[in-house]
């Protein structure tokens, strides 16, 4: 009889890779693929004598396992759960009924926004209600949720630590490109609890494992901690503010002489945006090669910066970004601010995997509806991008007497990654990497018409979760909720003109007249 599961992955600690009978552990993985391949380890792992079950929500278990040919596949029962909150709260009579569950280890896949829905207070009596009937059974219980709405989830679980018959275990997978972050919370065994743990796992056919080894730290053989080297102009002309300041003609030189460093402080000057590639390639060789003591400052001397290429810069090991708006005074206080810090966050090897996912999709204007979903789908499963943070979708109705076919005419999409379609009657944009709070400024500069005049509803999703959901409507060709409960742009604006549909035009009938009849009798 099992007293304990495994997870499976080599080359880590045994007490964050078990998980003990009865218990209840929770992994948040950022996306679906990572989520399935830790869920075939684990039943990979399953002893000859270990019993366990599946429970999948979304995709049929079947198509997950068809590669896994593991002995206790044969004896391993397959579930499938609604995706509603109600087939979550009714989950352990389920159980009971169709399984009748003992010493088992019982494996939940799903995704994250199943538990959109709940309150805090509602996830906690469900997690302590779920906890209860897990150790009257005496089954081990581990939730594998992925995809968007993860970090939420993350947020309302990390409390839960606090109550003693809440989660045993709580974890992220999260990924960086080329291998992939452990992050432990806390962890719980019959040995003792692990908190705070942080591991780096690697995608093998196998299943995810641990490294062979930690590199070592690189050791400074001198302190040039104190030392700055920046770029000519980003003094606004001053001299060199001490001896310990140095000057260089260009960023090429600066990148030349940081490779000589360890911990100093490295100012780059940008002045346009034809410059970022090259600057990102310069900050990615240095990070990588001299570690995470370089202390690596961008600051822009001229307005050339968007989001995306922010993110993108400070994903390739920059430490601080100045805008161009700060002075010098300012600009010399921020310098101060990051002495004695070291890099944490990781950089991937391969500097291409940043340059396309942190850049915006490469499509503008208009896309079929098909092409405009599918676009949409892969940009929200992109995890470089901040959750939340990926874009914005409006729906736009236009005004009585204006056809969305013809609202196109009005729009002007520059930039890339800002896309647009037509669906059930409405004209949908998707802006991306655009801040909610910036949604007016953009449509003035997409419209060539105000907003308020040329349409007299609209609808915005800005949430990773609400975006990925109208999509799925649209892919299904369903038509959304949102859209009967559209807000009217202008106050003057009728309800009754904004909803009602084009006229239909009527196709003649023949009728014959009662005279008619009389006569031909």
């Amino acid at each position: 009889m099992a007293h304990s599961f495994s997870l499976g992955i080599r080359q880590i600690w045994e007490e964050l890779s078990v998980m003990q009978s009865p218990g209840f552990y929770w992994i948040n993985c950022d996306r679906q693929p990572d989520a399935n391949l830790l869920c075939r380890q684990i039943i990979a792992a399953l002893s000859a004598d270990s019993r366990g079950a599946l429970i999948c929500s979304g995709d049929k278990p079947d198509a997950l396992l068809s590669e896994l040919a593991a002995p206790a596949l044969r004896k391993l029962p397959l579930y499938t759960l609604p995706e509603k909150k109600a087939a979550l709260l009714s989950l352990s009579d389920d159980l009971t009924r169709a399984l009748k569950p003992h010493n088992r280890l019982l494996i939940l896949l799903a995704h994250a926004s199943l538990w959109q829905t709940f309150t805090r207070e509602e996830l906690h009596a469900w997690l302590r209600e779920l906890g209860h009937w897990l150790r009257r059974r005496q089954c081990t219980l581990v939730v594998l949720s992925h995809g968007n709405g993860v970090n939420k989830l993350r947020g309302q679980l990390a409390a839960q630590h606090r109550a003693l018959d809440g989660l045993d275990g709580l974890a992220s997978l999260q990924w960086q490109q080329d291998s992939a972050q452990y992050l432990v919370n806390w962890w719980g065994t019959a040995n003792g609890v692990n908190a705070n743990q942080l591991l780096t796992l690697y995608a093998a056919q196998q299943g995810w494992q641990g490294e062979d080894n930690q590199k070592p730290a690189p050791s400074a053989a001198r302190n040039d901690d104190h030392i700055y080297l920046a770029e000519q102009r980003v003094l606004d002309g001053a001299p060199p503010l001490s001896a310990n300041w140095q000057l260089l003609e260009n960023n090429a030189q600066l990148a030349q002489q940081g490779m000589l460093m360890l911990s100093a402080t490295l100012v780059f000057a940008l002045y346009h945006s034809e410059e970022i590639d090259t600057l990102a390639q310069q900050i990615h060789s240095l990070r990588r090669q001299r570690g995470n003591g370089l202390k690596i400052v961008v600051r822009e001397m001229r307005a050339s910066l968007r989001y995306s290429d922010e993110r993108l810069l400070l994903a390739c090991g920059a430490n601080l970004i100045v805008p161009h708006v700060a002075p010098l005074s300012r600009f010399l206080t921020m310098l101060e601010g990051i002495q004695g810090q070291r890099f944490s966050r990781h950089v991937p090897a391969d500097i291409d995997v940043l340059l396309s996912g942190l850049r915006p999709l490469q499509l503008k204007g208009y896309l079929r509806p098909e092409a405009f979903t599918a676009a949409v789908r892969s940009l929200m499963g992109n995890t470089l991008l901040p959750e939340d943070g990926k874009g914005v979708m409006v729906a736009l109705r236009p005004a009585p007497g204006l056809r969305a076919e013809q609202a196109m005419t009005l729009c002007q999409l520059r930039r890339f990654g800002d896309v647009m379609t037509v669906a059930q009657g409405r004209l949908l944009l998707f802006l991306s990497t655009c801040r909610i709070n910036d949604l007016d400024t953009a449509l003035r500069h997409i419209l060539r018409l105000p907003v308020e005049e040329a349409f007299s509803n609209r609808v915005v999703w800005y949430q990773d979760v609400d975006i990925n959901s109208e999509i799925k409507r649209m892919a299904q060709g369903v038509a959304t909720p949102a859209a009967r409960q559209e807000t009217p742009i202008a106050a003057n604006t009728s309800e009754k003109n904004a909803d009602a549909a084009p006229p239909v035009r009527r196709q003649p009938v023949a009728i014959t007249l009662p005279a008619a009849q009389e006569k031909q009798a």
